[in-house]
């Protein structure tokens, strides 16, 4: 085996357990998929890409969906926020909106979109309010 963490490698879904669901690696090794890492139905013999999360000294394979690190996974997240927000004018979530809510709306977990929200709202691209997030106006005019 010569994988290495952060790999790119096609997953096929073999059966789900307890932990989440056992995967075929590029149609040779044996991988975990956690459930609470997953964010969209999985159904048996589906084929979905996937990246190496940890390879264990044990030799068992940990794999996710998102590529690992926070420069991998920001853009992805960052995207979908703002696609949300140009489809539907604001986004009745913040960061006490609850993690089902934000899965339901967005297909993504809590952490995720905080980090997504907090890197939108340094670049001064969205605006934080009390109960919504809505996008910038940029065609606001001058007093």
């Amino acid at each position: 085996m010569e994988y290495e963490i952060g790999d790119r490698v096609q997953l096929t879904i073999q059966r789900a357990t307890d932990l989440g669901y056992v995967v075929l690696i590029d149609d040779e090794f044996e991988g975990l998929l956690f459930r609470n890492e997953v964010f969209q139905p999985l159904n048996r013999d589906a084929e979905i890409r996937g990246y190496i999360k940890n390879i264990r000294e044990d030799g068992k394979i940990d794999v996710s969906l998102r590529p690992q690190g926070f420069l991998n996974v920001i853009d992805v997240d960052c995207d979908a926020v703002m696609a949300a927000l140009k489809e539907q004018g604001s986004l009745m979530l913040t960061d006490k909106s609850s993690p089902e809510a934000i899965k339901r709306a967005l297909s993504m977990s809590k952490k995720a979109f905080k980090k997504a929200v907090g890197f939108l709202y340094k670049r001064k691209l969205i605006v934080l309010l009390d109960d919504r997030i809505e996008l910038v106006q940029s065609d606001k005019k001058p007093n």
